[in-house]
């Protein structure tokens, strides 16, 4: 048996660590890697994963930023009250996130969101613009142009909700879904299995389905604050990097394309993967942040 010496502090400084804060009553846990002199660069997870979906992207980027991605109330690590007892909406989320900034004295970063952490992010920019230096927004839509033809049918849902219709959206987590989530629009045998195993282990959670359909029926606030998120660019024309799996079924490549329309520093890149990019392109991508800020 041996103990390595690590003596370079810059090394150390690029090891992920897993951290948890006190945040509102709530446990928020978190990643974090980088020497915190660096630019931080926030990370705002999607559904259903959590934090570790950037465990590729963190240590390639650790030497450029300080990075940090937590998990939301509900996912991953952290605490995860019933859906009686907390409030599962955007709105509420971005309040916990806002608050965990806050706390960590957060208040000037780029943000990468994905999926999920499109309408938190957006909705933090819009309240503090003055805490944003950049966007990467990685398959994060904010554009009717980039909804999949799957959102029809959660339209009728939000139009017109029932219980039975609610039901219908349990498939959302089914563990083949989650699996296809990660496989669609990818080559074969190009994806690890540990991102939906883990996502699916978490799906088995006391209480997770109700929350996460009390998100699902939500989610609906997000397409009408879609307007507030593109003024926000238009405004303030951060530097913004869109790079799009081009084979994601939900968020289709057109709203990458949508950003131009807004943000004149808005670069947009098309990889060959799907909705989980960074599971084929973490590299790819890592590369792309780098040359963009």
């Amino acid at each position: 048996m041996y103990v390595h010496d690590i003596k370079n502090k810059k090394e150390v400084l690029k090891m992920t660590t897993y951290q948890n804060v006190k945040v509102q009553g709530l446990n928020i846990f978190y990643r974090e890697a980088g020497d915190p002199s660096l630019p931080t660069l926030v990370l705002f997870h999607g559904f259903p994963s959590a934090s570790h979906m950037f465990r590729d992207l963190m240590p390639l980027l650790s030497d450029r930023f300080h990075v940090i991605a937590p998990d939301y109330p509900g996912f991953g690590q952290s605490s995860a009250p019933e859906h009686t007892e907390f409030d599962y909406t955007f709105d509420n989320l971005t309040n916990v996130m806002t608050a965990w900034l806050q706390q960590l004295q957060l208040t000037k970063f780029y943000m990468y969101v994905f999926d999920y952490g499109a309408p938190i992010g957006f909705r933090i920019a819009v309240a503090h613009p003055d805490w944003i230096s950049g966007i990467i927004s990685q398959n994060g839509n904010i554009y009717q142009a980039g909804l999949g033809s799957k959102w029809a049918s959660r339209q009728d849902f939000w139009d017109h909700p029932t219980a039975a219709k609610r039901d219908t959206y349990r498939s959302a987590f089914a563990p083949a879904t989650i699996k296809g989530q990660y496989t669609y629009g990818t080559r074969p045998g190009t994806v690890s299995p540990d991102g939906y195993m883990l996502d699916i282990a978490y799906t088995h959670g006391e209480d997770y389905a109700e929350r996460q359909l009390d998100l699902i029926y939500d989610y609906q606030n997000n397409i009408k604050l879609y307007p507030e998120f593109q003024a926000y660019l238009r405004q303030y024309q951060p530097r913004l990097l869109a790079v799009w799996g081009k084979n994601d079924p939900s968020f289709i490549y057109p709203g990458a394309e949508a950003f131009k329309k807004d943000d004149a520093n808005a670069t947009v890149e098309l990889v060959d993967s799907g909705h989980f990019a960074l599971e084929t392109h973490a590299a790819v991508i890592a590369t792309m942040i780098k040359t963009t800020f």
